[in-house]
């Protein structure tokens, strides 16, 4: 009896955290290992990635991570995966340069040693089971889709892909890759659902080019665009554009660099040394305000919209947005971004009124939408349907787009994350466990999860501000050596708020006194006394909850 699961760990009914599992007998393998950005109130928080618990815990399984191309929401939490547990990675070469930078920059030692690079001409074996990529059509260089060709049919992973007719891969290899694995019989097909709510046509690239040369034409002064770093054929294309207008070129964004330089070493993004600019610091003698300067603002989701935020409100290191600039906005407002996008017009009308916006169906989409999605059911013929990455919503549209071709209810398969999907001899049994799956949240280059506990203080940071109260206390003399001072941030102006701050050093003083007159000082309890005295004065007074931290030092050796 053969025995498949298929286990989606996220990139479920969210966008992004891409890591779906599939074990297959004794064998286990992993297809991307991505990190999802944060929300607006997840203050501080830089990314999220996978709870990899059920991994760690049946690690000697995993044979292989592959990865279907270089974007973060594929490839940003392999670092976190890798650094405990040294799992060999395949990929396409473009993907695997990018991993390897970010694996060197994440500190991980000797990552040549768990990376591989593979082509849609060379499957991996592993027992019986054949792995095999096959190049997709994508917004990045060198995108695969991935076949587990096993006893039960062929299990095919198609992320990330559209049918661009832009795109410059060999559309007839692709297509006779997978007219095989139709041929042979694909039990099922894991594919995206985020473009199935999008029932219009792909926009041509020429309409948009033409009127970024019209712009162009007609403007003297510096140009600054954000554009989706993901998309580096469309890159390439305003490069084209800046180079025959007779423009420098300027790319920031540090996270995205390392992309950005694999692109331009592997030919895949060409700019003339003589066009290419590297900016400096803004000083009091460089400002970088040069009038033939095209500024590209590559990022994904929320990145290119904080980083025009800082430009516009003068606090860049590089760029600060004025009223001669014009700016140019190519990347569409993804799920989640809509507020953000809000806010930054906002910041940006107030630094110049030369801003152009497109019609969404004229900007670059790297997601296959409705009618490319059907087109690929249709090519692969599965039995069995499981739209991964995106929200419920759209895993709903996608199950009305395929039952329009005539696939039945129990032949679509909804999944949430941790969900184990069965098939026992190529035919589904059904959902009838759930592993560990979850979120970390990662501050920095810390490895641990960022507690709740953590978030709720920078919200009430963010809200309600600080108050420290400092003083010196001699526990043999019991008395208040020197003290209390009160310091306060983001909670009220002090100059004008004179009589609040002597009442929290009466309090404190209050509360000394008891505490001080026991034999012996518990610090932690009189620590506690401070806070919820301070704490219920300033609710009942002010209606505020800042956060109240107690300094009390002892001073035994100091005679008053």
């Amino acid at each position: 009896m053969s025995k498949i699961n298929i286990i989606p760990l996220g990139g479920v009914q969210e966008v992004g955290k891409n890591l779906y599992v599939i074990e297959i007998d004794n064998n286990s393998f992993i297809v991307d290992v991505g990190l999802k950005y944060p929300s607006s109130d997840l203050r501080g928080i830089d990314c999220i990635i996978n709870d990899t618990s059920y991994i760690e815990a049946n690690i000697h399984r995993f044979r292989a991570i592959f990865l279907t191309n270089a974007s973060n929401t594929a490839l940003g939490g392999v670092s976190f995966l890798v650094k405990n547990y040294r799992i060999k990675v395949y990929a396409s070469k473009f993907t695997i340069k990018v991993l390897k930078a970010i694996l060197l920059e994440d500190g991980i030692e000797n990552p040549d040693e768990l990376l591989v690079e593979i082509d849609a001409k060379n499957p991996v074996s592993y027992d019986s089971v054949v792995i095999r990529p096959f190049e997709v059509p994508y917004s990045l260089p060198e995108s695969f889709g991935y076949s587990f060709k096993t006893n039960d049919g062929y299990f095919i992973f198609a992320l990330d892909y559209n049918f661009d007719q832009n795109s410059k891969i060999n559309y007839s290899y692709m297509y006779r890759e997978l007219a095989v694995f139709a041929k042979d019989g694909v039990t099922a097909l894991i594919t995206s659902s985020l473009g199935a709510i999008n029932v219009s046509s792909r926009g041509t690239i020429l309409e948009l080019s033409l009127r970024i040369k019209n712009i162009m034409a007609g403007t003297n002064g510096r140009i600054i665009a954000s554009v989706n770093a993901k998309d580096i054929k469309w890159l390439q294309n305003l490069c084209d554009v800046a180079i025959e207008y007779n423009r420098k070129i300027a790319i920031i964004g540090r996270k995205n660099q390392k992309l950005i330089s694999v692109a331009m070493d592997m030919g895949y993004l060409k700019i003339p040394e003589e066009s290419f600019v590297n900016l400096r610091y803004i000083t009091e003698n460089s400002s970088n305000d040069i009038s033939d300067l095209l500024v590209i603002v590559p990022g994904e989701r929320n990145e290119t919209f904080n980083m025009l935020r800082r430009m516009a409100k003068g606090t860049d290191r590089l760029i600060h947005i004025n009223e001669n600039d014009t700016i140019l906005l190519l990347n569409k407002a993804e799920i989640g971004t809509e507020r953000l996008e809000a806010k930054t017009l906002d910041s940006l009308y107030k630094a110049t009124s030369n801003i152009k916006t497109f019609n969404e169906a004229l900007l670059p989409d790297s997601e296959a939408n409705r009618e490319e999605i059907k087109q690929m059911i249709n090519i692969l013929k599965p039995k069995y349907l499981i739209p991964v990455l995106g929200e419920y919503r759209h895993q709903y549209s996608f199950k009305n787009a395929a039952k329009s071709l005539d696939f039945k209810d129990d032949m679509i398969i909804i999944p949430d994350n941790g969900d184990v999907l069965s098939f026992v001899n190529g035919i589904y049994r059904g959902s009838k466990a759930s592993v560990t799956n979850g979120e970390i949240l990662i501050d920095g280059k810390a490895i641990d999860d960022v507690a709740d506990v953590v978030i709720k203080d920078r919200e009430v940071l963010a809200q309600d501000g600080l108050i420290i109260i400092s003083a010196n206390i001699n526990p043999r003399q019991k008395q208040v050596i020197c003290g209390p001072e009160v310091v306060t941030r983001g909670f009220i102006f002090i100059k004008d708020n004179i009589e609040v701050i002597e009442t929290i050093k009466q309090i404190f003083n209050d509360v000394s006194k008891n505490y001080l007159s026991q034999k012996f000082v518990n610090w932690i309890d009189y620590k506690n006394g401070v806070k919820e005295a301070v704490a219920k004065y300033i609710y009942k007074e002010i209606k505020r909850t800042p956060i109240i931290v107690p300094v009390l030092i002892s001073v035994e050796g100091y005679n008053k």
